[in-house]
Order: C-alpha cells, then sequence, then structure tokens
C-alpha cells in the first residue's frame, strides 16, 4: 500500500510540473568516469556503514567497502579536475554558500531522518507498540510541519533566510538534547510532542537553504548544483540509519545507543547553524 500511495501523488506532481516553464539545458557529454566513480563512493560507504553495524568496523567486508569508498572517493576527485565536461566541477565548491548549503542538507537529513527512525524503533521495541501505533505517535510532528510549509516563504522574505534555516537547526538539537534527557519511561504522548520541533525543523530548513544556494549561482551551474545538494541530503539520511543502527546494536545496549545518536544529531545540527550564516554572502560569478 505504501508503494501504490506514491502513484497519484507522482501523477498530480507530474501535471503540476507540466504547467511549469522549462529550464534552459547546455548539452554537454556525458562523464561515466564521474558517475561510476561516485557510485562506487557513495555505495562502498554506506554498505560498509550499514555492515558495521552488525559485524563490526573490523570484518573484512567492512574494511574492503570503506576501502573501496576511499579509492573511489580519490579518483571521482582526480577526474572532475581533469575531464574537460566534469559532472561536479569542483569550481563550485569554491563558494563559501555551495560548501555551507550542501553541509546543512548533510546534518540536517540526519536528525530529520534519523530520529524518526531511532523512535519509530523506540516506540515499538520499548513501549511495545504496533507499527500502525508507533507511526500515530508520529503525527503531530509531521501535521505541524505540514502546516508551517506554506508560511515558509513568507516568514523567509520578512526575517531574510538564514534566519529560519539557523531556527530550524536549533530546534533540531534542542529537540534532540530534551529527547535524550527523558528518561526511557516517560510516556509515548511526551516523547511524541518533543519530536515536535524536528518536524518543524523541515520548512524553516530547506526551502531557505534552497533557495540561497541556486540564487547565489550563475543559472549554468544550479543544476548541478541542486544535484550536489540533493544527492548531501541522501548521503546524510543514510549514513544516519545506518551509524544510528550501528549504535543501538552495541552490547552497550537500546537504550545507551539511543541517547548517544540522538546527542549526535544534536551535535551535528548545532555545528550546521553556526556554520548558515555564512551562506548567501557573495553571488558567484558566471
Amino acid at each position: 500500500m505504501i508503494f501504490w500511495i506514491n502513484l497519484p501523488v507522482g501523477l498530480l506532481t507530474l501535471l503540476l510540473l507540466a504547467r511549469a516553464p522549462h529550464s534552459p539545458t547546455r548539452p554537454a557529454p556525458f562523464d561515466w568516469i564521474g558517475q561510476i566513480t561516485a557510485i562506487l563512493a557513495m555505495g562502498g560507504l554506506t554498505f560498509g556503514a550499514i555492515e558495521a553495524g552488525a559485524a563490526g568496523f573490523t570484518a573484512p567486508q567492512v574494511l574492503a567497502s570503506l576501502g573501496i569508498a576511499v579509492v573511489a572517493l580519490v579518483a571521482f576527485i582526480t577526474a572532475q579536475a581533469r575531464v574537460a565536461h566534469p559532472m561536479v566541477p569542483l569550481t563550485l565548491f569554491r563558494s563559501t554558500t555551495v560548501v555551507v548549503a550542501t553541509a546543512i542538507g548533510f546534518t540536517f537529513m540526519v536528525g530529520f531522518y534519523g530520529l524518526p527512525f531511532l523512535f519509530s524503533l523506540y516506540f515499538q521495541q520499548q513501549h511495545g507498540l504496533s507499527a500502525l501505533n508507533a507511526g500515530i505517535a508520529f503525527l503531530p510532528m509531521m501535521v505541524l510541519g505540514a502546516c508551517l510549509t506554506p508560511f515558509s516563504a513568507r516568514i523567509a522574505e520578512r526575517t531574510g533566510p538564514r534566519v529560519p534555516v539557523v531556527a530550524g537547526l536549533i530546534l533540531i538539537a534542542a529537540g534532540s538534547i530534551a529527547l535524550a534527557a527523558v528518561p526511557a519511561s516517560v510516556p509515548v504522548w511526551v516523547t511524541a510532542l518533543l519530536l515536535i520541533p524536528v518536524g518543524l525543523s523541515g520548512p524553516l530548513v530547506m526551502p531557505p537553504t534552497t533557495a540561497l544556494l541556486l540564487e547565489h549561482l550563475s543559472a549554468h551551474h544550479t543544476g548541478t548544483a541542486g544535484g550536489v545538494f540533493n544527492t548531501s541530503r541522501q548521503i546524510g539520511g543514510a549514513l544516519a540509519v545506518a551509524v544510528f543502527g550501528a549504535l543501538l546494536s552495541t552490547p552497550a545496549g537500546f537504550e545507551h545507543g539511543l541517547r548517544v545518536s540522538v546527542l549526535l544529531a544534536a551535535a551535528v545540527a548545532l555545528a550546521a547553524s553556526l556554520a548558515a550564516p555564512r551562506m548567501g554572502a557573495r553571488r558567484a560569478d558566471a
């Protein structure tokens, strides 16, 4: 049923997209080396992180996959610096805005994907909720976040885009610290309320960060920068699930792993909030 639900949503999105003006295109050769090395690097890193949770970081398959990731990453960077039409021009990263926005995309998803993963297991394994009831416990977080989304642009226009980004990252950190501080015996509704700041952070962080990134660059680079930004988000979410899952399965136990994971999410969100004001200070040259 989850996959069937995607079909009408996807069709509606395509219909709406058909009404949008076409983006400009620029013919360029396909960067096979960049594509292959990027896939190997991201795949090796994610597989190694996932397997480390069950087998440990010294297991042969973990060391091999992480080694492949490192070699592929070096090959990717080398290729992007030398090929005539790189998939990801390294000159993009001369921009502080691109670097900070990419880091924010990564760290935001650590909390926004990682915490629901953690607490879906927490609700079911520690409180004995069914999968359905665990999903219901996330409704306050998701519904309030959805209600805030239509006002995201208006907030950014009134305060400037950096203010909601910093506020959203601080909300993730504050909610995470609160979740780590409460005892495991608190009722489910208390945990559900403490997850609300995480849900509110989404509309505050992502739209303004995306706007700052794309407005800072010339049209020539916006498509590539958007791809880099979204890739950083997906890697952040995937690694959060992998690393947090590994921490939950350590001999220290589920509760210890949960608290360490939540505090880790708070730490990366705070670090990103300190860097966020540096975005958009100067528009990049074409």
